[in-house]
């Protein structure tokens, strides 16, 4: 059991701060990788949560190998993001107050595969056609579209 799944056994549904990974993989036509989430039914970014003694980079590579089955071969550090836009209440209530360390990808191997029960459809969307998006894939989206991030 996980690091954020321990701690919910102990405070249920109370708000947590969560650290965690989130990656922007881009494919030669300079698509971004989304994933149908299972939860929201809403299309994400691949990431999660960092569990104990693990790096950031760490915890990039393994939630990106969990929840696509794509082997990480280039990592940069794009950001850091936190507050109040990427606070998150899930479905079942959970809420996580989300400090997110962004990552792009560029170079990968691996055939996509959904590994984890997260996940109900992987896809490749260019950046000006997107489906309905979670909220802190949105805010993600929507600062790299206004340049505010700077891939």
């Amino acid at each position: 059991m996980g690091y954020i799944m321990n701690l919910r056994e102990k405070v249920g549904h109370s708000p947590l701060i969560g650290v965690g990974a989130t990656t922007l993989v881009f494919n030669n036509k300079n698509e971004l990788l989304l994933n149908l989430r299972s939860d929201t039914n809403t299309w994400g970014i691949p990431g999660g949560s960092k569990e104990l003694n693990e790096t950031l980079e760490q915890c990039a590579i393994r939630e990106l190998k969990e929840e696509t089955n794509i082997n990480v071969n280039d990592l940069e550090l794009i950001t850091v993001l936190s507050g109040k836009e990427y606070y998150f209440k899930y479905p079942n209530e959970d809420e996580l107050d989300c400090v997110i360390a962004l990552y792009k990808v560029s170079n990968y191997d691996g055939e996509l595969n959904i590994n984890d029960r997260e996940s109900k459809e992987l896809k490749f969307f260019s950046l000006d056609n997107l489906p309905e998006l979670e909220s802190r894939a949105k805010a993600i989206i929507n600062k790299i579209k206004n340049g505010i991030i700077k891939l």
